[in-house]
């Protein structure tokens, strides 16, 4: 069975370790990119059904990712989660208006995190909403 494939984008090493291993451990596949510039080229590769952003990246912050997802006609339309150490006073209003789907602070509580995912994959992956 085809398991769904959520784009990690995250420059901590650590923190895209830890995702990758819950991720999977819940039968989601996983890409991951480090920086702005290779998430772009990571999403039209992979074409995740979802991507996990954080809005401090090198090479282009998470608002150029955002926005450049939002630009391309074949990526517009993937989920996105944001994922981030910002100040969520600034960033949560900011990250939903250019089109995420859901702002978590970091560090997460992986329940949320992960029903938030269930949810948002649920109308494209029906089987995944109990996973």
């Amino acid at each position: 069975m085809e398991k769904p494939k959520i784009l990690i984008v995250d420059d901590d090493p650590d923190l895209r370790r830890g995702l990758n291993l819950r991720l999977r451990a819940n039968h989601y596949e996983t890409a991951y990119a480090t920086d702005g510039f290779s998430a772009i080229s990571m999403a039209q590769k992979e074409r995740p059904d979802l991507i996990i952003l954080d809005l401090g990246l090198p090479a282009g912050d998470g608002f150029v990712v955002l926005e450049r997802l939002q630009q391309s006609a074949a990526l517009s339309s993937i989920p996105v989660i944001i994922l981030t150490a910002r100040d969520p006073q600034s960033s949560r209003e900011k990250s939903l208006k250019a089109g995420a789907t859901a702002f978590f602070q970091k560090p997460v509580d992986n329940g949320r995190l992960l029903n938030a995912i269930r949810t948002t994959l649920a109308p494209a992956w029906p089987g995944t909403s109990q996973a």
